[in-house]
């Protein structure tokens, strides 16, 4: 079984070989290049398309190949990125060699026609009608069914080696007279050192004009062995030394006597071509007589059944293929407004609107009527197809993924490089324009599909290599010293579920975006029902930053308390130098009605980030953070805010960008200001990211003001503010019995560490009045701001008990509109300031 298919494989591909170029255009190449380069075109043609072979057996023994050719190989290979580009340009450059082979058809029987005086228009306009009338019958039996074809193939194929046997048998056979007036003279020595040499000619006269109108016919050769023979041989050293470049196919040019005046090597035969040779009006040989073939064959009948045989094939399989390449790209998604060609029909899941499209393509083509003008449009999208195979295999061998282990061993990561290279560099050096067009195509699509993201995951190498360079980069930072000039606020944001408080997530991509790490962190504690424990790590976190197009990482931890799952992030977050080093958290607005135990974990956090060297950002909102639903209750007016996580968490992939919560950090802030009150010096922290939020665009209209120190001349003055001051600690002092040991009080406290003692209100006196004047200039200052960044007091441990901390963090920012956001350096310096 196996074995009928690859003999079926290899009839397909010589049929594409053995079609349109070599009939009617490899012995005018030889007239043009000569012998020799036409050789090198050829040996050229099939490195390219050998070094290709070798690539496309490595990538396809890789994985199991579906429908899609090039297209699913590169795709699956590379990624959508370039797959989906280059499939585009297979797909269209396969429509295109539908008009290339129609358009020698139509050739043939225009010629046929004028031979026997049979006379529709003039020669292009005949080769247009014969051209659109062929493929529309093509496109006929291509949507009919293909059942039949590759039986027909092998029908085709016996008719093209009859016919080659019949061109060799005719070089034999002796020229008559009227042969011989158009050029063939049987094998002469002479004539095949006259067309060893080039003799460039025309526009088209290069060698790389040649090579482009030839490489479409190697299209096919990467898996034919002996395609570079018979090229070699049969159909370039037959013409190449039987046939002179220049004949009039007049019988009256015989010559009966030797002539001074004759020119050229036909006087050597007793024929003198001179005059059409001077005027340049030559009709014969091979620099004109596209026919050649069938001049030199034993019967020129077989000739032309063989080129009808090799270019309605080709035509057929090109038409067919196309649309099964742009079908298979359709189905992806990759591109909009294409999905319209991806629908199937029937058992087989025909593609009939993409053959519409193809036929459509083709026949605009047609309209070129010039074999010579489509040729090298064909070569430069096909070099640029094997290029990016060839740079799939070198790419996916150098990324050393584990997952790329093909069966095929007979590949050099360094040769296919090669042929990568040297593809890019033909195709300039062919047709610049066109070169231009299909990289310029490559790259729109490219950076289209990079803008997107589609939905794929392919395992492609481009994966592998990104893997691999950022491992490479993160490791090679760690030879790296520290400095203050590359000094990046790397955070840890304490979101829990990030869509849930989706407000200290922009507020932190704000400030990391395109510039350092931003970490989600989420907590769940062992003692959560099953749904959030899974939770905790799911997928749909990082599909909510994606969408919501923020650049940051989501670590979930389970833990048996707040407290402890903090400290793993803290500890455990990170790679190399790409760890935290500054840790951001909402405020506990609900700290005086929650538990004092719940209330002193919360301190207790922001103790530990101290004590881990890291800097701390506390931000309050007037408003809150939490997101979710609104539920309106009995008697009512306003809603409450629940939190329903099992419903958020199964609508998360469902979201769009527009349906995602819109926060107060995500709109235009215009020209407002930004206040800091720098009241100590923390390393510099309080004042650089109020200087990174100016950077964005939508805060870049924003003042930044510092404040600088207090007023400590009117504490004496805010009574009224101490009073509520003390009723809002009240509940949490300590106020033990008279008539008990006065030591009791204490004892009480060691229990219950958040308790505020009478000694701890008097120690801390002078910072209490402080935050409460604080909160009085905040309010006379900066109530219009966009956002006040203030230094954060620090409570130390043992010293001020953790109600009192969090009383102070309460007063200094309640009653403000805008949001506040409380920080502390951890003493390392972060301004260049401190540079010297």
């Amino acid at each position: 079984g196996k074995k009928i298919l690859t003999q079926c494989l290899q009839i397909r591909c010589m049929l594409n070989i053995w079609g349109v170029i070599l009939y009617l255009r490899l012995p005018w190449i030889t007239a043009q290049a000569g012998v020799g380069l036409t050789w090198v075109i050829i040996l050229l043609s099939s490195c390219i398309t050998g070094i290709t072979g070798l690539s496309t057996s490595a990538i396809a023994t890789n994985g199991k190949v579906k429908g899609g050719g090039t297209y699913f190989l590169i795709s699956r290979s590379l990624g959508p990125e370039l797959g989906g580009s280059i499939g585009l340009i297979f797909a269209f450059a396969n429509a295109v060699a539908v008009a290339m082979h129609t358009v020698g058809f139509a050739e043939t029987v225009t010629d046929l026609m004028s031979e026997h005086g049979a006379v529709m228009v003039d020669r292009i306009n005949n080769i247009r009608i014969i051209g659109i009338v062929t493929v529309t019958c093509l496109l006929g039996i291509s949507m009919a069914g293909m059942a039949w074809e590759s039986k027909a193939q092998i029908l085709f194929f016996l008719v093209i080696m009859v016919s080659f046997v019949n061109y060799i048998v005719g070089t034999i056979i002796p020229a008559s007279p009227e042969k011989q007036s158009k050029g063939f003279f049987s094998y002469r020595a002479d004539i095949f050192a006259a067309n060893f040499v080039p003799d460039w000619r025309g526009p088209e006269g290069s060698f790389f004009g040649m090579f482009s109108i030839f490489f479409p016919s190697a299209t096919g050769a990467c898996v034919v062995r002996d395609a570079a023979c018979i090229y070699l041989f049969y159909f370039i050293f037959f013409p190449g030394a039987c046939v002179v470049r220049d004949a009039s196919g007049l019988l009256n040019d015989s010559l009966t006597s030797s002539s001074a005046d004759c020119v050229g090597l036909s006087c050597n035969y007793s024929w003198d071509f001179t005059e059409c040779i001077n005027n340049k009006s030559c009709l014969y040989g091979i620099n004109f007589c596209v026919q050649m073939m069938s001049l030199v064959s034993g019967f020129a009948p077989l000739i032309t059944a063989g080129i009808f045989g090799a270019t309605l094939s080709s035509a057929l399989a090109c038409l067919v293929s196309a649309p099964k390449v742009f079908q298979c790209l359709c189905q992806d998604k990759l591109y909009p407004l294409i999905g319209f060609f991806g629908k199937g029909y029937g058992k087989n899941q025909e593609p009939i609107r993409g053959y519409l499209l193809a036929y459509i393509i083709a026949v605009c083509f047609i309209l070129i009527a010039e074999l010579n003008t489509i040729a090298p449009i064909i070569s430069n999208f096909f070099l640029c197809s094997y290029s990016l195979i060839n740079f799939s295999c070198f790419h996916a061998s150098v990324t050393n993924s584990p997952g790329w282990r093909p069966s095929f061993r007979f590949y050099s990561r360094w040769l296919s490089l090669l042929g990568a290279v040297c593809c890019v560099v033909i195709m300039f050096l062919l047709t610049w324009w066109a070169a231009l067009i299909a990289v310029g195509v490559v790259v729109f699509l490219l950076g289209y599909t990079l803008y997107k993201k589609p939905d794929v995951n392919w395992g492609s190498s481009v994966q592998a290599g990104s893997y691999s360079f950022a491992l490479n980069q993160c490791v090679g930072l760690n030879s790296v010293e520290d400095h203050v000039k590359n000094y990046r606020p790397q955070c840890l944001v304490l979101t829990g579920p990030p869509s849930r408080r989706p407000a200290l997530v922009d507020l932190v991509s704000c400030l990391t975006k395109s510039l350092s790490l931003m970490m989600c962190g989420n907590v769940v504690t062992a003692s959560s029902c099953l749904s959030e424990l899974q939770e905790a790590n799911s997928s749909r976190h990082v599909s909510w930053l994606n969408q919501r197009k923020v650049r940051a990482f989501y670590r979930g931890v389970v833990a048996a308390d707040l407290r402890s799952g903090v400290n793993v992030l803290l500890q455990g977050s990170g790679l190399g130098r790409m760890k935290p080093n500054v840790v951001l958290m909402g405020f506990k607005s609900d700290w005086s009605r929650s538990s004092p135990e719940a209330a002193h974990s919360y301190i207790g956090i922001l103790h530990d980030a101290f004590d881990l060297q890291f800097g701390v950002c506390v931000l309050r909102m007037r408003e809150g953070f939490d997101v979710s639903p609104p539920r309106r209750s009995h008697g009512e007016s306003g809603g409450i805010y629940y939190l329903i996580l099992s419903k958020m968490t199964s609508n998360l992939s469902k979201m769009t960008p527009d349906s995602l919560h819109l926060t107060s950090f995500q709109k235009k802030q215009g020209k407002k200001t930004i206040d800091v009150y720098w009241l100590s010096d923390d390393g510099g922290l309080t004042l650089l990211l109020p200087y990174l939020l100016t950077r964005r665009r939508r805060w870049s209209s924003c003042k930044v003001r510092v404040f600088v120190g207090g007023d400590p001349d009117r504490k004496e003055e805010q009574r009224q503010d101490v009073r509520r001051f003390q009723d809002l600690i009240g509940p949490f002092s300590v106020d033990p019995d008279p008539k008990q040991d006065p030591g009791s009080g204490l004892g009480r406290q060691q229990e219950e560490p958040w308790r505020i003692s009478q000694q701890d209100v008097e120690r801390n006196q002078a910072k209490t009045l402080r935050q409460i004047r604080l909160n009085e200039v905040l309010k006379d200052y900066s109530r219009d701001a966009a956002l006040i960044v203030i230094t954060m007091p620090v409570g130390r441990t043992g010293v001020c008990p953790s109600m009192l901390y969090l009383a102070w963090l309460d007063f200094l920012s309640r009653d403000l509109r805008p949001p506040v956001l409380l920080v502390r350096g951890n003493q390392e310096n972060v301004l260049t300031f401190y540079c010297q």
